[in-house]
């Protein structure tokens, strides 16, 4: 399968409208017991979150994953920060990327493939205020 395919469980459509999108990656996500359950019922949110590299890792921060109802004393803190899995060339190569000036990498989607959670991050440059209109209006 593709990159970005897969049983599609969450969507930041804010990233794709305040970001101008260069590259993509498929990430994995290291979980704690219950959050996979609550990912599965759609109970997670990416609006706010944002991905950071930190000494040759990867990190998701940021990102609301509900406590699973039937979870009891083993659920999980909603907004912990999550370790995601790349091959080391990735990593470099976002780490290099996003020392740049204005660019910065951001959670696009979280889907099912396989079995396991992934997640599709982008390299992102934010847009300008004015770019925004210049997008929707329609074309004359």
């Amino acid at each position: 399968m593709p990159k970005g395919e897969g049983k599609l469980i969450a969507q930041n459509k804010k990233a794709r409208h305040d970001y101008h999108i260069l590259e993509t990656f498929e990430a994995g996500v290291v979980l704690q017991g219950t959050e996979i359950k609550s990912i599965r019922n759609s109970r997670i949110n990416l609006k706010d979150g944002f991905v950071r590299v930190r000494n040759g890792e990867v990190f998701l921060v940021n990102v609301h994953i509900s406590p699973y109802e039937q979870g009891n004393i083993f659920n999980h803190d909603p907004l912990r920060t999550r370790k995601l899995l790349l091959h080391k060339r990735q990593i470099r190569q976002l780490e290099a990327e996003s020392k740049n000036a204005g660019i910065t990498i951001v959670p696009l989607k979280v889907y099912i493939k396989d079995g396991y959670a992934k997640v599709l991050i982008g390299l992102a440059k934010g847009k300008k205020e004015y770019d925004k209109r210049e997008r929707i209006k329609p074309v004359t």
